[in-house]
Order: structure tokens, then C-alpha cells, then sequence
């Protein structure tokens, strides 16, 4: 992208920065823990409430949990992520930005509804013994009310504000580029992801998000955590305004 974006407050490169390395750390965490379920919890397939109890009790939800306070986290650091783009974005692309952004907050929305109900009400309600109407808030019930509208988030939600944030980026420069094709393919994987789930191709959903979704994001968030260093390195610490004769 050819621009002469202002940095009017070295702000935007310092939240950017930090909200990227989290992001980045977020999105390790939640592999780890997904992982830990994986190697020391049988496969579980949703049959019904009693079951799933029980099966909660004998396995814990501390990796769970740990999971989906991660990606509630995940959900405001994104969002915190664009806005910092958006600032350091020219005109020309702002337009875009800005749909990039509409999108991401409502990504972190639906998302962070669904995560925060699990780490407590349903917790909560599990840990009292009050499980009427849990089966349409757990997320281990994946025809649940609120499954839904965290794929709605995960899938079209994000997938859009990758896509629009992908044109932000040039492709002069071999880091933007790199950034610019892994959210392409990302918004790819996440909106391919929204078909698997309505048609209930499960296969094809796990691959998208699982693998494509996770990858891209885990990626992309670390590569994004350099190019907010570059750019902070070129903030002088005294000087409150800064004129970036190129994004990338």
C-alpha cells in the first residue's frame, strides 16, 4: 500500500504492540490446552446433559477453562489489534479498516458472550447441581443456542473482518504480504467453517477452524508482533508526533 499515514500519538503502536504478543501468547496457550485434552481425556461426543456431567466431573475443566479464557481474552486483544491498524492506516484504506473493525468488535461479542457464560454461569450452575436448561449453554453441546452464535462469531464474524484487514496490508513488502495472504486465508477458512457447521460437515469444520483458523491466527499474531516492533523502533521516545512515509 502506498501511504503518508501520521502516527499523531505513538499510542497506537504501543497497544498494537502489546495486544499482538498477547494475542500471540493467547493463541499458544489455548493450542497447549487443546492439545492436554487431546492426550488425557477420551474423545467426548455429545449425548446428553447426565452424560456430559459426568463426564465433567470425572475429567476436570481446568484445561477447558483455561481454553475459553483464553479466547475471551483473544476476542478484546483483536479488537484492540485493528483499532491500532486502523490508526496507522491512510485514508485510502481506512474505509476498509474500518468494516475490518465493525466486524472484529462484533467477532469479540458473540465470542465473548459464549465464552464468559462457560467460565461462569454454566460452571456455576454445574457446581451447585442446578443443570435445568444447561443443555443450550454448554459448549459441549454443539447444537446448543450459544454454540451457534459463537460459530456465527468464529465463522462469518471474524472471517469478514479478516478479509477486509488483509486489504490493508501491502504487498511491496515481504512481511506485510505474508500477513496480508495468511488473513486471506484465514477469512477463507473461517467463512468455509460457517457453511461446515450449518451443513454439519464436521470433518471439513474441524479442518477449517482447528487447523486453517488456528494456524493462520497463531501465525499471523506473531508476525504482526514484528511489524508493530518495527514500527515501534521507529518512535522516538521523546517526540509525541511521528510522520510513517510507508506502512510496511
Amino acid at each position: 500500500m502506498n501511504t503518508q499515514a501520521t502516527i499523531s500519538t505513538p499510542t497506537a503502536v504501543k497497544i498494537g504492540l502489546a495486544a499482538a504478543i498477547l494475542s500471540a501468547a493467547a493463541f499458544i496457550i489455548f493450542t497447549a490446552a487443546f492439545i492436554a485434552i487431546a492426550v488425557s481425556q477420551p474423545l467426548y461426543t455429545w449425548t446428553n446433559l447426565a452424560e456430559a456431567v459426568a463426564y465433567r466431573e470425572a475429567h476436570g475443566a481446568f484445561w477447558a477453562t483455561l481454553a475459553q479464557t483464553m479466547m475471551l481474552c483473544f476476542g478484546i486483544l483483536y479488537v484492540l489489534m485493528l483499532n491500532s491498524i486502523y490508526e496507522l492506516t491512510s485514508a485510502h484504506h481506512r474505509f476498509l479498516m474500518r468494516i475490518s473493525l465493525y466486524f472484529g468488535l462484533g467477532f469479540a461479542i458473540l465470542t465473548g458472550i459464549h465464552y464468559f457464560l462457560q467460565i461462569s454461569v454454566v460452571r456455576l450452575n454445574l457446581l451447585h447441581g442446578e443443570l435445568a436448561g444447561l443443555e443450550q449453554v454448554m459448549q459441549a453441546n454443539d447444537h446448543s443456542a450459544v454454540s451457534g452464535i459463537n460459530m456465527l462469531g468464529w465463522t462469518i464474524f471474524f472471517g469478514l473482518s479478516s478479509l477486509f484487514a488483509a486489504a490493508a496490508f501491502p504487498t511491496a513488502e515481504r512481511l506485510s504480504k505474508t500477513i496480508r495472504w495468511l488473513l486471506i486465508i484465514n477469512g477463507v477458512c473461517c467463512l468455509s467453517g460457517s457453511v461446515a457447521f450449518a451443513m454439519e460437515w464436521l470433518v471439513v469444520l474441524f479442518l477449517a477452524i482447528n487447523f486453517g483458523m488456528g494456524g493462520a491466527v497463531t501465525i499471523v499474531t506473531i508476525l504482526l508482533s514484528i511489524w508493530f516492533g518495527r514500527l515501534y523502533k521507529k518512535v522516538p521516545a521523546a517526540q509525541p508526533h511521528l510522520t510513517q512515509g510507508d506502512f510496511s
